[in-house]
């Protein structure tokens, strides 16, 4: 297997933590339990910047664009009517999510159902993701890119994850990560 698709397996298995922590904090406001909202305010940040800045746009900039421009009609389809639609449609529950938790901070206890529905069908969404890019899209690009294709992308993820950006968002959402789940 491709280092590369090992480092966005590691990766998937720190956003399925995340989406746990997601879960945990929706079941607390389900059952009328104080919650630091904030702390919605940091998981909105971690998707925002690890999962999606971070970790999805190596797979759009990078892995995406030499599956589509090598392997042909069938990755431009997986990857343009399934991947990127559902980063999207991510990014879209993600921002209505946010939007709820501005009505909930306001004083809208409506807007709590907003904000549990955005959560859970942002968790639904990314499991399903992440089960087919580990399971579907990664196996069959490793499988089926040339050896060339692998040894460029390989060398793109190489350079993006030393920059001193890559290290220290790593290291800071991990650590966001671990803080949110200490509390649950």
């Amino acid at each position: 297997m491709m280092p590369s698709v090992l480092l966005m397996n590691e990766e998937h298995r720190y956003i399925k933590r995340m989406l746990g922590v997601m879960r945990g904090y929706c079941q607390k406001v389900l059952r009328g339990e104080e919650v630091a909202l904030e702390d919605f305010h940091s998981m909105i940040d971690f998707v925002r910047n690890y999962a999606d800045k971070h970790h999805h746009g190596k797979e759009e900039d990078i892995f995406f664009g030499y599956m589509m421009g090598e392997l042909g009609l069938l990755a431009e389809k997986l990857v343009k009517m399934g991947m990127l639609v559902e980063h999207d449609l991510g990014r879209l529950l993600l921002a209505d999510m946010e939007a709820a938790l501005k009505k909930v901070e306001a004083g809208d206890e409506d807007a709590k159902l907003d904000l549990i529905s955005n959560a859970m069908g942002y968790t639904y969404l990314l499991h399903r993701h992440i089960d087919k890019e580990d399971g579907v899209v990664f196996t069959f690009a490793d499988r089926e890119l040339s050896s060339e294709a692998k040894e460029a992308i390989e060398a793109r993820y190489n350079a993006f994850e030393a920059t001193e950006e890559a290290a220290a968002s790593r290291e800071k959402y991990v650590l966001l990560l671990e803080t949110l789940e200490a509390k649950l």
